[in-house]
C-alpha cells in the first residue's frame, strides 16, 4: 500500500514539474490579456495632493519614440490648469540629459514648480520626498513615461514611502499599447502598489478644495 502511495506521489510530482517545465518564453503565444481593470472617479485634497509630471521632456516624448506620448500630452496639460487652479502641488522630473527647457511646452513647469533629476525611479538620489512633506503631501497623482520606467518605478517608490497613489492610464505612455498594459497590470495587481494605488483617467479626477 505505501509502495502504491509512493508512486502515486511520485507520479503527480512529474506531472506538475512537466505542466510547469517549458518557460514564459516557449508559451508566449498562449498568454491572454487580463480583463480590463475597473477604474474610479476619486476625489483628491488639493492642499494634499501633488501632480508629478516625469520626463514629459524632447528626450523621451517625441514622435519618433512615444507617439503616444506626444497625443497624451493635450490631456496633461488640460489636468495640469486645473491642479494649478486648485493651487495642487506641482512637481517634475528630467531625465539624466534633461533640462527646465526640454520639457514640452504644453507642460512646462512655473519657476515656483521643483524638478528632480533621476533614473527611472524619480525618489532615488533626489529630494523628491522631502519636497513632498514639506507640503503635506498624502496623495500622488503619477503621469510620467515610459510607462515601465519611471511611472511604474517612481509609484512604486511612492507607495512603499506610504503616498497613496492615483494613476490615470491615460498619461502613463509607453512604447507600445503592450508596455502600458503591463504596467497599469503590475501597478494595479502588484503586491508593491495594489493596496496605495486608484486607477482612474485623467478627466474623472475632481479636485476638492480646502
Amino acid at each position: 500500500m505505501r509502495v502504491q502511495i509512493r508512486v502515486a506521489a511520485l507520479a503527480f510530482i512529474f506531472a506538475a514539474t512537466s505542466a510547469s517545465a517549458a518557460s514564459v518564453v516557449e508559451l508566449w503565444d498562449q498568454v491572454t490579456a487580463p480583463p480590463v481593470p475597473k477604474l474610479s472617479a476619486p476625489a483628491v485634497k488639493a492642499n494634499e495632493t501633488a501632480l508629478l509630471l516625469l520626463d514629459i521632456e524632447e528626450l523621451t516624448c517625441n514622435q519618433v519614440q512615444r507617439p503616444r506620448c506626444v497625443a497624451a500630452v493635450p490631456a496633461m496639460a488640460t489636468f495640469l490648469e486645473k491642479a494649478r487652479s486648485a493651487h495642487m502641488a506641482v512637481f517634475y522630473s528630467n531625465t539624466g540629459n534633461g533640462s527646465r527647457a526640454t520639457i514640452l511646452p504644453p507642460v512646462s513647469p512655473r519657476d515656483d514648480e521643483p524638478i528632480v533629476k533621476s533614473t527611472v525611479n524619480k525618489f532615488f538620489g533626489t529630494k523628491l520626498d522631502e519636497y513632498l512633506k514639506a507640503r503635506n503631501i498624502k496623495t500622488v497623482i503619477v503621469c510620467g513615461t515610459a510607462a515601465i520606467g519611471a511611472a511604474m518605478h517612481t509609484a512604486t517608490a511612492a507607495a512603499q514611502l506610504g503616498y497613496k497613489l492615483v494613476l490615470p492610464v491615460d498619461c502613463v505612455p509607453g512604447s507600445s499599447l503592450y508596455e502600458e498594459q503591463a504596467a497599469v497590470w503590475s501597478l494595479i495587481n502588484g503586491p508593491g502598489t495594489t493596496r496605495a494605488i486608484t486607477a482612474t483617467t485623467l478627466d474623472a479626477i475632481r479636485i476638492e478644495l480646502p
